[in-house]
Protein backbone atom coordinates (compact mmCIF):
# COMPACT_ATOMS: atom_id res chain seq x y z
CA UNK A 1 0.00 0.00 0.00
CA UNK A 2 1.40 3.40 -1.17
CA UNK A 3 2.35 5.70 2.08
CA UNK A 4 0.42 8.15 1.39
CA UNK A 5 -2.82 6.38 1.30
CA UNK A 6 -2.92 5.78 5.06
CA UNK A 7 -1.40 9.04 5.94
CA UNK A 8 -4.41 11.25 6.11
CA UNK A 9 -4.22 14.99 6.75
CA UNK A 10 -5.65 16.13 10.59
CA UNK A 11 -8.39 18.76 7.84
CA UNK A 12 -10.02 14.64 7.14
CA UNK A 13 -10.93 15.00 11.13
CA UNK A 14 -10.54 18.60 12.69
CA UNK A 15 -11.43 22.58 11.37
CA UNK A 16 -9.18 24.17 14.51
CA UNK A 17 -5.72 24.38 15.24
CA UNK A 18 -3.84 23.06 18.22
CA UNK A 19 -4.42 24.27 21.61
CA UNK A 20 -2.68 24.02 25.11
CA UNK A 21 -5.84 22.10 26.04
CA UNK A 22 -5.71 19.58 23.00
CA UNK A 23 -2.32 18.67 24.10
CA UNK A 24 -3.08 17.73 27.85
CA UNK A 25 -2.89 13.55 28.46
CA UNK A 26 -5.90 11.55 29.49
CA UNK A 27 -3.85 8.77 29.70
CA UNK A 28 -0.16 7.18 28.89
CA UNK A 29 1.02 4.37 26.92
CA UNK A 30 3.80 3.34 28.41
CA UNK A 31 6.82 0.86 29.45
CA UNK A 32 10.22 0.37 30.11
CA UNK A 33 12.97 0.47 27.56
CA UNK A 34 14.43 -2.82 27.73
CA UNK A 35 18.58 -1.61 27.35
CA UNK A 36 18.05 1.43 29.23
CA UNK A 37 15.43 0.91 31.85
CA UNK A 38 14.15 4.34 31.11
CA UNK A 39 10.36 4.85 31.03
CA UNK A 40 8.76 5.62 27.70
CA UNK A 41 5.46 7.20 27.45
CA UNK A 42 3.00 7.80 24.34
CA UNK A 43 0.11 10.32 25.75
CA UNK A 44 -3.73 10.06 24.68
CA UNK A 45 -4.32 13.66 24.69
CA UNK A 46 -7.74 15.63 24.25
CA UNK A 47 -6.96 15.56 20.39
CA UNK A 48 -6.46 12.95 19.59
CA UNK A 49 -9.85 11.87 21.33
CA UNK A 50 -11.42 14.75 19.33
CA UNK A 51 -9.84 12.94 16.08
CA UNK A 52 -11.16 9.37 17.41
CA UNK A 53 -14.64 10.86 17.54
CA UNK A 54 -14.51 12.09 13.93
CA UNK A 55 -13.48 8.44 12.84
CA UNK A 56 -16.34 7.28 14.66
CA UNK A 57 -18.75 9.19 13.40
CA UNK A 58 -17.33 7.84 9.85
CA UNK A 59 -17.64 4.03 11.19
CA UNK A 60 -21.31 4.73 11.94
CA UNK A 61 -22.69 5.52 8.15
CA UNK A 62 -20.64 2.67 7.51
CA UNK A 63 -22.85 -0.72 8.20
CA UNK A 64 -19.46 -2.66 7.33
CA UNK A 65 -17.79 -1.60 10.83
CA UNK A 66 -20.68 -2.70 13.09
CA UNK A 67 -20.99 -6.28 11.72
CA UNK A 68 -18.73 -7.21 14.46
CA UNK A 69 -17.36 -5.28 17.69
CA UNK A 70 -13.68 -4.61 17.61
CA UNK A 71 -11.03 -2.40 18.33
CA UNK A 72 -9.81 0.57 16.32
CA UNK A 73 -6.87 3.13 16.89
CA UNK A 74 -5.68 6.62 15.92
CA UNK A 75 -2.23 7.85 15.97
CA UNK A 76 -1.45 11.06 15.48
CA UNK A 77 2.18 11.45 13.68
CA UNK A 78 4.48 14.22 12.57
CA UNK A 79 6.43 13.89 9.64
CA UNK A 80 9.93 15.28 8.89
CA UNK A 81 8.48 18.65 7.66
CA UNK A 82 7.08 18.76 10.77
CA UNK A 83 3.46 18.32 9.34
CA UNK A 84 1.21 16.39 11.67
CA UNK A 85 -0.59 13.72 9.75
CA UNK A 86 -3.08 11.08 11.41
CA UNK A 87 -2.62 7.19 11.20
CA UNK A 88 -5.58 4.53 11.75
CA UNK A 89 -5.38 1.21 12.28
CA UNK A 90 -8.20 -1.93 13.34
CA UNK A 91 -7.27 -4.76 15.64
CA UNK A 92 -7.49 -8.28 13.39
CA UNK A 93 -9.22 -9.23 10.73
CA UNK A 94 -12.23 -6.64 9.45
CA UNK A 95 -14.99 -8.85 7.81
CA UNK A 96 -12.46 -11.30 7.28
CA UNK A 97 -9.62 -9.59 5.98
CA UNK A 98 -6.77 -7.67 7.11
CA UNK A 99 -6.06 -5.19 4.33
CA UNK A 100 -7.88 -2.32 3.58
CA UNK A 101 -7.71 1.16 1.84
CA UNK A 102 -6.84 3.72 4.13
CA UNK A 103 -6.01 1.97 6.88
CA UNK A 104 -2.35 0.79 8.18
CA UNK A 105 -1.29 -2.61 6.83
CA UNK A 106 -0.68 -5.79 9.03
CA UNK A 107 2.98 -5.93 10.29
CA UNK A 108 4.73 -8.15 7.96
CA UNK A 109 4.87 -11.91 8.44
CA UNK A 110 1.59 -13.49 8.21
CA UNK A 111 1.77 -13.88 4.76
CA UNK A 112 5.19 -16.16 5.77
CA UNK A 113 3.25 -18.81 7.34
CA UNK A 114 -0.36 -18.65 5.62
CA UNK A 115 0.18 -21.89 3.94
CA UNK A 116 0.89 -23.62 7.25
CA UNK A 117 -1.86 -21.82 9.31
CA UNK A 118 -4.14 -22.97 6.67
CA UNK A 119 -3.04 -26.10 6.92
CA UNK A 120 -2.86 -26.38 10.48
CA UNK A 121 -6.60 -24.61 11.00
CA UNK A 122 -7.83 -27.41 8.78
CA UNK A 123 -6.59 -29.62 11.25
CA UNK A 124 -7.62 -27.94 14.65
CA UNK A 125 -10.99 -27.56 12.43
CA UNK A 126 -10.84 -31.35 12.61
CA UNK A 127 -10.15 -31.77 15.97
CA UNK A 128 -13.26 -29.65 16.73
CA UNK A 129 -15.55 -31.35 14.80
CA UNK A 130 -14.30 -35.39 15.82
CA UNK A 131 -14.38 -33.71 19.30
CA UNK A 132 -17.95 -32.30 18.93
CA UNK A 133 -18.99 -36.09 17.95
CA UNK A 134 -17.08 -38.05 20.65
CA UNK A 135 -19.20 -35.87 23.34
CA UNK A 136 -22.04 -36.35 21.56
CA UNK A 137 -21.61 -40.48 21.30
CA UNK A 138 -24.97 -41.74 21.67
CA UNK A 139 -23.79 -44.31 24.31
CA UNK A 140 -22.98 -41.71 26.77
CA UNK A 141 -27.23 -40.78 26.77
CA UNK A 142 -28.11 -44.22 26.44
CA UNK A 143 -26.19 -44.81 29.48
CA UNK A 144 -27.64 -42.46 31.64
CA UNK A 145 -30.89 -43.40 30.90
CA UNK A 146 -29.70 -46.84 31.83
CA UNK A 147 -27.99 -46.10 35.50
CA UNK A 148 -31.13 -44.00 36.28
CA UNK A 149 -33.19 -46.52 35.94
CA UNK A 150 -31.47 -49.11 37.70
CA UNK A 151 -31.05 -46.59 40.29
CA UNK A 152 -34.76 -46.14 40.59
CA UNK A 153 -35.44 -49.83 40.62
CA UNK A 154 -32.76 -50.48 43.34
CA UNK A 155 -34.04 -47.95 45.18
CA UNK A 156 -37.75 -49.27 44.63
CA UNK A 157 -36.43 -52.59 46.08
CA UNK A 158 -34.13 -51.03 48.97
CA UNK A 159 -37.59 -49.55 50.06
CA UNK A 160 -39.42 -52.54 49.85
CA UNK A 161 -36.64 -54.43 51.42
CA UNK A 162 -36.59 -52.04 54.53
CA UNK A 163 -40.25 -52.68 55.23
CA UNK A 164 -39.50 -56.58 54.83
CA UNK A 165 -36.67 -56.09 57.39
CA UNK A 166 -38.61 -53.96 59.48
CA UNK A 167 -42.02 -56.60 59.43
CA UNK A 168 -39.41 -59.52 60.15
CA UNK A 169 -38.07 -57.86 63.26
CA UNK A 170 -41.79 -57.32 64.28
CA UNK A 171 -42.47 -61.31 64.52
CA UNK A 172 -38.94 -61.80 66.33
CA UNK A 173 -39.70 -60.25 68.99
CA UNK A 174 -43.49 -61.56 68.66
CA UNK A 175 -42.40 -65.43 68.50
CA UNK A 176 -40.56 -64.94 71.61
CA UNK A 177 -43.27 -63.89 73.59
CA UNK A 178 -45.95 -66.31 71.64
CA UNK A 179 -44.40 -69.10 69.72
CA UNK A 180 -44.29 -72.52 71.24
CA UNK A 181 -40.27 -73.44 71.53
CA UNK A 182 -40.71 -76.69 69.40
CA UNK A 183 -41.40 -74.86 66.39
CA UNK A 184 -39.10 -71.16 67.24
CA UNK A 185 -36.31 -72.75 65.31
CA UNK A 186 -38.03 -73.64 61.97
CA UNK A 187 -39.70 -70.10 62.43
CA UNK A 188 -36.83 -68.11 62.62
CA UNK A 189 -35.06 -69.71 59.93
CA UNK A 190 -37.82 -69.26 57.88
CA UNK A 191 -37.20 -65.74 58.44
CA UNK A 192 -33.61 -65.89 57.89
CA UNK A 193 -34.52 -67.24 54.86
CA UNK A 194 -36.43 -64.23 53.64
CA UNK A 195 -33.46 -62.05 54.61
CA UNK A 196 -31.26 -64.55 52.44
CA UNK A 197 -33.37 -64.13 49.43
CA UNK A 198 -33.62 -60.13 49.39
CA UNK A 199 -30.07 -60.24 49.21
CA UNK A 200 -29.94 -62.54 46.52
CA UNK A 201 -32.20 -60.24 44.63
CA UNK A 202 -30.69 -57.18 45.22
CA UNK A 203 -27.13 -58.99 44.10
CA UNK A 204 -29.03 -60.37 41.06
CA UNK A 205 -29.95 -56.81 39.68
CA UNK A 206 -26.49 -54.88 40.40
CA UNK A 207 -25.05 -58.00 38.13
CA UNK A 208 -27.78 -57.51 35.68
CA UNK A 209 -26.84 -53.30 35.91
CA UNK A 210 -23.09 -54.04 35.29
CA UNK A 211 -23.89 -56.54 32.45
CA UNK A 212 -25.62 -54.02 30.47
CA UNK A 213 -23.79 -51.05 31.20
CA UNK A 214 -20.12 -51.74 31.31
CA UNK A 215 -19.67 -52.20 27.79
CA UNK A 216 -21.24 -48.79 27.64
CA UNK A 217 -18.73 -47.54 29.99
CA UNK A 218 -16.27 -49.16 28.11
CA UNK A 219 -17.14 -47.11 25.11
CA UNK A 220 -17.18 -43.76 26.76
CA UNK A 221 -14.02 -44.38 28.29
CA UNK A 222 -12.38 -44.94 25.36
CA UNK A 223 -14.12 -41.88 24.00
CA UNK A 224 -12.47 -39.82 27.08
CA UNK A 225 -9.26 -41.14 25.72
CA UNK A 226 -9.58 -40.42 22.82
CA UNK A 227 -11.09 -36.63 23.69
CA UNK A 228 -7.71 -36.34 26.18
CA UNK A 229 -5.64 -37.23 23.13
CA UNK A 230 -7.45 -34.77 20.37
CA UNK A 231 -7.12 -32.01 23.07
CA UNK A 232 -3.27 -32.52 23.87
CA UNK A 233 -3.06 -32.89 19.92
CA UNK A 234 -4.67 -29.34 19.50
CA UNK A 235 -2.47 -27.55 22.05
CA UNK A 236 0.46 -28.72 20.44
CA UNK A 237 -0.42 -27.71 17.01
CA UNK A 238 -2.08 -24.56 18.43
CA UNK A 239 1.29 -23.53 20.53
CA UNK A 240 3.40 -24.50 17.15
CA UNK A 241 1.19 -22.49 14.60
CA UNK A 242 1.88 -19.63 17.32
CA UNK A 243 5.29 -20.21 17.34
CA UNK A 244 5.72 -20.16 13.85
CA UNK A 245 3.73 -16.81 13.53
CA UNK A 246 5.63 -15.01 16.61
CA UNK A 247 8.89 -15.76 14.71
CA UNK A 248 7.92 -14.71 11.44
CA UNK A 249 6.27 -11.61 13.00
CA UNK A 250 8.94 -8.55 13.30
CA UNK A 251 8.50 -5.49 14.78
CA UNK A 252 10.13 -2.20 14.68
CA UNK A 253 10.65 0.37 17.06
CA UNK A 254 12.45 3.83 16.52
CA UNK A 255 15.67 2.86 17.45
CA UNK A 256 15.75 1.27 14.11
CA UNK A 257 16.05 -2.45 15.97
CA UNK A 258 13.25 -4.89 14.36
CA UNK A 259 12.80 -7.94 16.75
CA UNK A 260 10.73 -10.88 15.85
CA UNK A 261 7.59 -11.81 18.76
CA UNK A 262 9.56 -14.98 19.61
CA UNK A 263 12.90 -12.74 20.69
CA UNK A 264 10.50 -10.48 22.75
CA UNK A 265 8.92 -13.02 24.03
CA UNK A 266 10.53 -16.04 24.29
CA UNK A 267 7.98 -17.81 26.67
CA UNK A 268 5.01 -17.51 24.68
CA UNK A 269 2.06 -15.04 23.72
CA UNK A 270 -1.51 -15.18 23.42
CA UNK A 271 -2.61 -16.14 20.07
CA UNK A 272 -3.29 -12.47 18.17
CA UNK A 273 -0.48 -10.63 19.90
CA UNK A 274 0.77 -8.14 17.17
CA UNK A 275 -2.91 -7.65 15.59
CA UNK A 276 -4.25 -5.25 17.81
CA UNK A 277 -4.29 -1.60 16.62
CA UNK A 278 -1.03 0.01 19.12
CA UNK A 279 1.68 -2.67 17.84
CA UNK A 280 0.10 -1.91 14.00
CA UNK A 281 0.41 1.89 14.63
CA UNK A 282 3.71 2.11 16.19
CA UNK A 283 5.19 -0.34 13.96
CA UNK A 284 4.35 1.58 10.53
CA UNK A 285 5.55 4.91 11.76
CA UNK A 286 8.95 3.49 13.18
CA UNK A 287 9.04 1.84 9.86
CA UNK A 288 8.32 4.61 8.19
CA UNK A 289 10.49 7.69 9.89
CA UNK A 290 7.17 9.63 11.37
CA UNK A 291 7.42 10.67 14.88
CA UNK A 292 4.37 9.39 17.27
CA UNK A 293 2.72 12.46 19.05
CA UNK A 294 -0.72 10.76 20.47
CA UNK A 295 -2.85 7.79 20.27
CA UNK A 296 -6.01 6.82 21.35
CA UNK A 297 -7.79 3.16 20.64
CA UNK A 298 -11.52 2.72 21.47
CA UNK A 299 -14.42 -0.09 20.50
CA UNK A 300 -16.61 0.17 17.73
CA UNK A 301 -19.54 -2.41 16.90
CA UNK A 302 -21.47 -4.13 19.21
CA UNK A 303 -20.59 -4.31 22.64
CA UNK A 304 -18.26 -7.40 23.98
CA UNK A 305 -18.01 -8.49 27.64
CA UNK A 306 -16.51 -5.48 29.45
CA UNK A 307 -16.12 -3.24 26.01
CA UNK A 308 -18.23 -0.68 25.30
CA UNK A 309 -19.35 1.04 21.83
CA UNK A 310 -17.70 4.44 21.44
CA UNK A 311 -15.30 4.18 24.89
CA UNK A 312 -11.63 4.62 25.02
CA UNK A 313 -9.40 2.55 26.72
CA UNK A 314 -5.40 1.85 27.03
CA UNK A 315 -3.19 -1.01 26.14
CA UNK A 316 -4.59 -4.60 26.71
CA UNK A 317 -2.41 -6.12 29.14
CA UNK A 318 -2.48 -9.64 27.46
CA UNK A 319 -1.02 -8.74 24.31
CA UNK A 320 -0.14 -5.02 23.76
CA UNK A 321 1.42 -4.37 27.01
CA UNK A 322 4.68 -6.52 27.33
CA UNK A 323 5.65 -4.71 23.42
CA UNK A 324 4.96 -1.50 24.43
CA UNK A 325 8.15 -1.03 26.33
CA UNK A 326 10.48 -2.19 23.00
CA UNK A 327 7.79 -0.45 21.27
CA UNK A 328 8.27 3.24 22.35
CA UNK A 329 12.13 2.47 22.25
CA UNK A 330 13.86 5.63 20.84
CA UNK A 331 11.51 8.12 21.78
CA UNK A 332 12.80 10.47 24.26
CA UNK A 333 12.31 9.00 27.92
CA UNK A 334 10.66 10.98 30.06
CA UNK A 335 12.81 11.98 33.35
CA UNK A 336 10.95 13.92 35.13
CA UNK A 337 7.68 11.41 35.34
CA UNK A 338 8.63 10.08 38.61
CA UNK A 339 8.88 12.92 40.46
CA UNK A 340 6.18 14.90 38.94
CA UNK A 341 3.55 11.57 39.58
CA UNK A 342 4.81 10.87 43.20
CA UNK A 343 3.16 13.37 45.39
CA UNK A 344 4.77 13.14 49.07
CA UNK A 345 2.16 14.57 51.42
CA UNK A 346 4.03 13.90 54.80
CA UNK A 347 7.46 12.28 55.13
CA UNK A 348 9.43 11.38 58.40
CA UNK A 349 12.16 9.19 59.60
CA UNK A 350 9.84 5.98 59.90
CA UNK A 351 7.48 6.20 57.43
CA UNK A 352 6.31 8.12 54.39
CA UNK A 353 2.34 9.30 52.68
CA UNK A 354 1.56 9.94 49.05
CA UNK A 355 -1.29 11.21 47.10
CA UNK A 356 -1.08 8.50 44.74
CA UNK A 357 -2.52 9.20 41.30
CA UNK A 358 -5.16 7.16 39.57
CA UNK A 359 -3.91 4.73 37.13
CA UNK A 360 -0.92 3.82 38.97
CA UNK A 361 -0.38 1.01 40.83
CA UNK A 362 0.45 0.83 44.77
CA UNK A 363 2.67 -1.90 44.63
CA UNK A 364 4.39 -4.25 41.91
CA UNK A 365 2.31 -6.61 40.19
CA UNK A 366 3.60 -10.20 39.48
CA UNK A 367 4.39 -9.56 35.22
CA UNK A 368 7.42 -7.37 33.98
CA UNK A 369 4.40 -5.03 32.35
CA UNK A 370 2.86 -4.82 36.12
CA UNK A 371 5.85 -3.37 37.60
CA UNK A 372 5.25 0.45 37.39
CA UNK A 373 4.14 1.36 40.80
CA UNK A 374 3.86 3.68 43.45
CA UNK A 375 6.55 1.50 45.80
CA UNK A 376 8.77 0.60 42.62
CA UNK A 377 9.16 4.91 42.01
CA UNK A 378 9.79 5.45 45.74
CA UNK A 379 12.28 2.57 45.71
CA UNK A 380 14.10 3.98 42.41
CA UNK A 381 13.99 7.70 44.01
CA UNK A 382 15.18 6.89 47.55
CA UNK A 383 17.86 3.85 46.43
CA UNK A 384 18.95 3.55 49.90
CA UNK A 385 15.30 2.39 51.60
CA UNK A 386 15.48 -1.00 50.95
CA UNK A 387 12.76 -2.22 53.59
CA UNK A 388 10.20 0.08 52.17
CA UNK A 389 6.51 -1.21 51.90
CA UNK A 390 3.19 -0.17 51.62
CA UNK A 391 1.01 -0.68 54.64
CA UNK A 392 -1.90 -1.06 52.78
CA UNK A 393 -3.32 -0.97 49.22
CA UNK A 394 -5.58 1.25 46.96
CA UNK A 395 -6.95 0.32 43.70
CA UNK A 396 -5.36 1.34 40.63
CA UNK A 397 -7.92 3.48 39.40
CA UNK A 398 -8.45 4.87 42.82
CA UNK A 399 -6.09 7.76 43.69
CA UNK A 400 -5.57 8.97 47.62
CA UNK A 401 -3.28 9.04 50.04
CA UNK A 402 -1.13 5.75 50.93
CA UNK A 403 0.46 5.39 53.40
CA UNK A 404 4.79 3.34 53.42
CA UNK A 405 6.81 2.19 56.39
CA UNK A 406 10.15 2.56 56.06
CA UNK A 407 11.36 -0.55 58.35
CA UNK A 408 10.18 -3.65 59.52
CA UNK A 409 8.70 -2.82 62.83
CA UNK A 410 6.59 0.45 61.93
CA UNK A 411 4.90 -1.77 59.21
CA UNK A 412 3.97 -4.62 61.65
CA UNK A 413 2.80 -1.66 64.30
CA UNK A 414 0.58 0.32 61.26
CA UNK A 415 -0.52 -2.79 60.03
CA UNK A 416 -1.94 -4.05 63.28
CA UNK A 417 -3.82 -1.00 63.27
CA UNK A 418 -5.99 -1.21 60.16
CA UNK A 419 -6.68 -5.25 60.88
CA UNK A 420 -7.67 -3.76 64.12
CA UNK A 421 -9.85 -1.07 62.39
CA UNK A 422 -8.14 1.55 65.09
CA UNK A 423 -7.34 3.74 61.22
CA UNK A 424 -9.70 6.14 60.20
CA UNK A 425 -10.53 6.38 56.57
CA UNK A 426 -12.69 8.72 54.57
CA UNK A 427 -13.12 8.53 50.46
CA UNK A 428 -14.97 10.60 48.26
CA UNK A 429 -16.93 9.83 45.32
CA UNK A 430 -19.45 10.66 42.73
CA UNK A 431 -21.80 8.41 41.60
CA UNK A 432 -23.38 8.22 38.18
CA UNK A 433 -27.17 8.48 39.52
CA UNK A 434 -29.08 10.51 42.42
CA UNK A 435 -28.85 9.21 46.04
CA UNK A 436 -32.14 10.05 47.70
CA UNK A 437 -30.71 8.65 51.07
CA UNK A 438 -28.60 11.62 52.97
CA UNK A 439 -27.00 9.49 55.76
CA UNK A 440 -26.52 5.55 56.35
CA UNK A 441 -24.68 2.30 57.00
CA UNK A 442 -24.36 -0.24 54.34
CA UNK A 443 -23.59 -3.65 55.96
CA UNK A 444 -23.12 -6.18 52.80
CA UNK A 445 -21.13 -9.41 53.34
CA UNK A 446 -18.40 -9.65 50.26
CA UNK A 447 -16.91 -12.12 48.31
CA UNK A 448 -14.59 -12.34 45.85
CA UNK A 449 -15.43 -15.73 43.10
CA UNK A 450 -11.70 -17.42 42.84
CA UNK A 451 -12.66 -18.31 39.23
CA UNK A 452 -13.18 -14.13 38.73
CA UNK A 453 -10.72 -11.97 40.41
CA UNK A 454 -11.00 -9.52 41.69
CA UNK A 455 -14.47 -9.15 41.09
CA UNK A 456 -16.17 -9.19 44.30
CA UNK A 457 -20.25 -9.61 45.01
CA UNK A 458 -22.79 -9.62 47.95
CA UNK A 459 -22.92 -13.38 49.09
CA UNK A 460 -24.50 -13.66 52.47
CA UNK A 461 -23.71 -17.53 53.12
CA UNK A 462 -19.64 -17.36 52.28
CA UNK A 463 -18.96 -13.21 52.26
CA UNK A 464 -16.77 -11.49 54.58
CA UNK A 465 -18.45 -8.64 56.98
CA UNK A 466 -17.93 -5.34 55.16
CA UNK A 467 -19.64 -2.11 57.00
CA UNK A 468 -19.15 1.29 55.32
CA UNK A 469 -20.79 4.79 56.14
CA UNK A 470 -21.97 7.02 53.80
CA UNK A 471 -23.27 10.67 53.61
CA UNK A 472 -24.55 12.23 50.37
CA UNK A 473 -22.70 16.09 50.12
CA UNK A 474 -23.96 17.45 47.34
CA UNK A 475 -26.15 16.36 44.39
CA UNK A 476 -24.90 18.00 41.37
CA UNK A 477 -27.55 17.34 38.07
CA UNK A 478 -27.89 13.76 37.37
CA UNK A 479 -24.74 13.07 39.90
CA UNK A 480 -24.40 12.79 43.98
CA UNK A 481 -20.64 13.70 45.47
CA UNK A 482 -20.77 11.49 48.56
CA UNK A 483 -18.94 10.83 50.97
CA UNK A 484 -17.82 6.72 52.57
CA UNK A 485 -15.96 6.25 55.65
CA UNK A 486 -15.44 2.23 55.38
CA UNK A 487 -15.31 0.47 58.73
CA UNK A 488 -13.67 -2.61 57.22
CA UNK A 489 -11.47 -2.99 54.51
CA UNK A 490 -12.48 -5.54 51.71
CA UNK A 491 -11.32 -5.42 48.16
CA UNK A 492 -13.19 -3.22 46.38
CA UNK A 493 -15.52 -2.74 49.50
CA UNK A 494 -17.19 0.83 47.82
CA UNK A 495 -17.47 0.06 45.03
CA UNK A 496 -19.85 -2.60 45.56
CA UNK A 497 -21.40 -1.11 47.87
CA UNK A 498 -21.70 1.32 46.05
CA UNK A 499 -23.31 -0.63 42.98
CA UNK A 500 -24.82 -3.39 44.45
CA UNK A 501 -28.86 -2.90 44.46
CA UNK A 502 -28.78 -3.78 48.49
CA UNK A 503 -26.62 -0.87 49.32
CA UNK A 504 -27.04 2.25 47.14
CA UNK A 505 -27.96 0.88 44.14
CA UNK A 506 -25.86 3.71 42.21
CA UNK A 507 -22.51 2.49 40.64
CA UNK A 508 -19.17 5.12 40.83
CA UNK A 509 -18.60 7.14 37.49
CA UNK A 510 -16.35 5.42 35.59
CA UNK A 511 -16.47 1.76 37.35
CA UNK A 512 -16.47 0.06 33.93
CA UNK A 513 -15.63 -3.25 36.29
CA UNK A 514 -19.00 -2.94 38.46
CA UNK A 515 -21.61 -1.35 35.20
CA UNK A 516 -21.01 2.28 34.76
CA UNK A 517 -21.93 3.04 31.25
CA UNK A 518 -21.73 6.84 31.62
CA UNK A 519 -18.54 8.46 29.61
CA UNK A 520 -15.63 8.97 32.72
CA UNK A 521 -12.10 9.23 31.79
CA UNK A 522 -11.17 7.94 35.44
CA UNK A 523 -13.26 6.32 38.37
CA UNK A 524 -14.17 8.89 40.44
CA UNK A 525 -13.19 7.53 43.62
CA UNK A 526 -10.53 9.38 46.26
CA UNK A 527 -9.09 8.48 49.45
CA UNK A 528 -8.83 11.69 50.33
CA UNK A 529 -7.86 11.74 54.33
CA UNK A 530 -6.15 9.25 56.72
CA UNK A 531 -6.11 9.71 60.39
CA UNK A 532 -3.97 7.07 62.75
CA UNK A 533 -1.52 7.01 65.92
CA UNK A 534 2.17 7.56 65.02
CA UNK A 535 3.92 4.06 66.57
CA UNK A 536 7.02 6.34 67.63
CA UNK A 537 5.69 9.49 68.38
CA UNK A 538 2.26 8.64 69.69
CA UNK A 539 0.59 11.44 68.07
CA UNK A 540 -2.21 11.24 66.19
CA UNK A 541 -1.50 11.76 62.20
CA UNK A 542 -4.43 13.59 60.33
CA UNK A 543 -3.61 13.57 56.76
CA UNK A 544 -5.46 15.40 53.81
CA UNK A 545 -5.62 16.24 50.28
CA UNK A 546 -7.72 17.99 48.01
CA UNK A 547 -10.35 15.63 45.59
CA UNK A 548 -9.40 16.19 42.63
CA UNK A 549 -12.59 15.95 40.56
Amino acid sequence: MPFTEVLHPLSDFIEYDLTDDDLSANYWYEGYCLQSGDLLRLPRTALVETIAHSLMQCLAKDERYSREGKMYGILLVELTTGERRVLKAFSGLLNGQNVFDGWVPPIPGREQVAIQEEHTLAELDAIKQELITLKQLPQRQEYETLFQEFEQQLQAMSDRHRYRKSQRQQQRQLIDETISPATLTTTLEQLDEESRQDGIERRRLKQERDTVLQPLQEAIASANIKIQHLKQKRKALSRQLQAQMHAAYSLMNFLGQSVSLQRLMPNGLPTGTGDCCAPKLLHYAATHGLKPLAMAEFWWGSSCQDKIQGEFYGACMERCQPLMGFLLSGLKPDSNFDKEQINVIYEDEWLIAVNKPAGLLSVPGRYFDTQDSVLSRLRRLLTQETKLAAVHRLDQDTSGILLLARDRQTYRQLSQQFQQRQVHKVYEAILAGVVSTETGIIDLPLWGDPENRPYQQVDWQRGKPSVTNFRAIAREGDYTRVEFVPLTGRTHQLRVHASDVQGLGVVILGDRFYGCTAKANRLHLHARELCFLHPHSGKIIHLQVKTPF
